[in-house]
């Protein structure tokens, strides 16, 4: 029996795509803020300016729909996924986003109605120097709380751009420097608003308020004393500002006591109708119907990767179904493609998405080795990601006959000046040197560029290589028997790229079915006899000249249609620099 699955009315990816939208645009609001409140370190008058340009940007009608709106959306979202989460069994670093983000609203909520909505309902002023007084002076509690808030939010919205970006190619390199950034930001902010609360505490009281003639700046003393026509409309305003923040408060907790409700009637509906999920080893767990799999491990502590947190974006959760497949629901769209993109076979699933109808056997595909076990729930620091990529392979041709009667120094010596070629051409176009292999090298190009680039620079890294060759046949040319010669193959497409192998080895690399090409074009130019081979996608992909190249179709190991492939001789590579 195969039970359908209602399709929602906004998909999985769409409302997650949303949740980081909305999260963008108040990072980005809270960006600005900050290095708004770093102008304070100048002077007060500074700040004030960049407040200015500030409130252009997020005090009019477009950018106030925009920011609230997307506080709304994100706070919904929040609150929905948490329901739908079935355990709340979590990596830590999940655990520490979700608790401080349900600590922001509490500590904000004081703040937006004593600024935003207080301007709103009674035009009130709220300047650096107005609000600074009140925390600085006249309720240092506040004060302290907003520096909390402050932290909160900052923390909240780091932790999730590292989850957002942490399995970019570029991250790695460019961690530092946005760490760096991550403290340096909100330190600053805070230093520049205690330097403008001591400016206003040292004030004279000749001085007057909201005046600061060291600075250069004069305040709005008489502003906000005077905007109420009479003791009765302050009171109004005040009572209305009460039942506001009642209101906020109120929708939260009530939003969170919904969930709460809804968790706990799920759960009661759900003992009744239980399953169990069996694995290979033996183990088992039951849980109530509509968990996942993924979430069934976890509940039961049972070690099972989950590189991208359980959100359907990798395959390392994949399991094999043993029984009861015939009772599963079809595979969602998130689920479908990341099947389809890795070619699984008949009965394969991932665990992070599928939801079992009915007691089901399983077997993780992906088992942490005995020495290197994970917690349930643990993810790994450097998983692969898919890219489009071109892989270029070089070997030495007849070695074996060049280094004949040579001493083993000598052929080190060859072997380095032959790898600084190789090296330094790749480098010199873009791309990053894998591996050397014996006295073969491969490279990859495009890890962080388009497919296009990365064609066209291994090409111009074939060519450069070739060159370079020549001149150390003629710089060696009194030590070699035979002149060196290359044989290069290059390949584009899909291909896994993330950091492989243990301890000190560990480095990054690319393994998949374009590698198998590029390495298998390299043998192929040897058999033809030529400098290079290229496959058809990778010089069209590049948009290199193909007029006079012979065109061939070579036969793939593991491939049923042969591949169409060009062949460069030695004096034709010059055309693809």
């Amino acid at each position: 029996m195969t039970i359908a699955a209602t399709a929602p009315m906004l998909s999985e990816r769409f409302l997650r795509r949303a949740r980081l939208a909305s999260g963008l645009i108040m990072l980005t609001f809270l960006t600005l803020h900050l290095a708004n409140h770093s102008l304070n370190l100048i002077s007060l008058s500074a700040a004030e300016e960049g407040r200015r340009w500030f409130l252009f940007i997020w005090r009019n009608p477009v950018g106030t729909v925009i920011f609230y709106g997307a506080a709304i959306t994100h706070v919904m979202l929040v609150m929905r996924s948490l329901y739908m989460r079935r355990t709340l069994h979590m990596p830590l670093g999940e655990a520490l986003q979700i608790i401080l983000g349900l600590l922001i609203p509490v500590l904000i909520i004081e703040h937006v109605v004593g600024t935003r909505i207080r301007y709103e309902i009674s035009n009130y002023y709220d300047s650096y120097e107005t609000v600074i007084r009140g925390f600085w002076i006249t309720s240092p509690f506040n004060g302290i709380k907003q520096t909390v808030a402050l932290i909160v939010i900052w923390c909240h919205g780091c932790i999730g751009i590292h989850f957002w970006l942490r399995y970019r190619q570029w991250y790695q390199r460019a961690a530092p420097v946005l760490l760096t950034v991550a403290i340096l930001l909100p330190v600053l902010a805070l230093l520049g608003f205690a330097n403008t609360g001591r400016t206003i505490a040292n004030m004279s009281p000749a001085s007057g308020y909201g005046e600061y003639p060291s600075s250069g700046y004069q305040g709005h003393k008489n502003y906000n004393s005077t905007r109420y026509s009479s003791p009765a409309e302050r009171t109004e305003v005040k009572e209305d500002e009460f039942l506001i923040k009642f209101g906020l408060y109120g929708a939260f907790a009530g939003g969170l006591a919904l969930v709460l409700v809804l968790r706990v009637y799920r759960r009661w509906r759900e003992r009744a109708s239980q399953i169990e999920i069996r694995y290979a080893d033996g183990q088992s767990v039951r849980v109530p119907l509509g968990f996942s799999v993924l979430e069934a491990s976890r509940l039961g502590g049972i070690p099972h990767y989950a590189v991208c947190g359980g959100k359907g974006r990798c395959s390392t959760c994949r399991i094999q179904v043993l029984e009861g497949a015939e009772t599963l629901p079809p595979a969602e769209p998130i689920e479908q493609a990341t099947l389809t993109r890795i070619g699984a076979d008949h009965g394969v699933r991932l665990a992070c998405q599928l939801h079992p109808t009915s007691s089901i056997s399983v077997v993780p595909l992906l088992v942490p080795s005995l020495e290197s076990i994970v917690p349930a729930g643990s993810q790994q620091t450097s998983p692969g990601r898919e890219r489009e990529i071109a892989i270029l392979f070089c070997d030495i041709r007849s070695f074996t006959m060049l280094t004949e009667a040579r001493l083993p120094y000598d052929i080190v010596f060859l072997l380095n000046r032959y790898f600084a070629v190789v090296g330094q051409a790749v480098e010199r176009s873009g791309g990053r040197l894998d591996k050397f292999i014996g006295d073969g090298a491969m490279a990859l190009f495009g890890l962080n560029g388009s497919a296009a680039d990365a064609c066209s620079n291994a090409l111009k890294a074939a060519t450069i290589i070739v060159k370079e060759i020549e001149r150390l046949n003629d710089e060696l040319a009194g030590e070699l028997s035979i002149p060196l010669r290359v044989a290069i193959g290059i390949h584009t497409g899909p291909a896994i790229v993330g950091a492989m192998g243990y301890g000190a080895v560990k480095s990054l690399t690319a393994i998949g079915d374009t590698v198998n090409v590029a390495s298998r074009l390299e043998t192929v130019a040897k058999e033809f006899d030529v400098t290079l081979v290229v496959s058809e996608p990778a010089i069209m992909l590049a948009g290199s000249d193909t007029a006079g190249l012979e065109v061939r179709e070579v036969a793939i190991r593991g491939r049923a249609l042969p591949l169409r492939v060009y062949i460069v001789p030695q004096e034709s590579s010059v055309r693809f620099v």
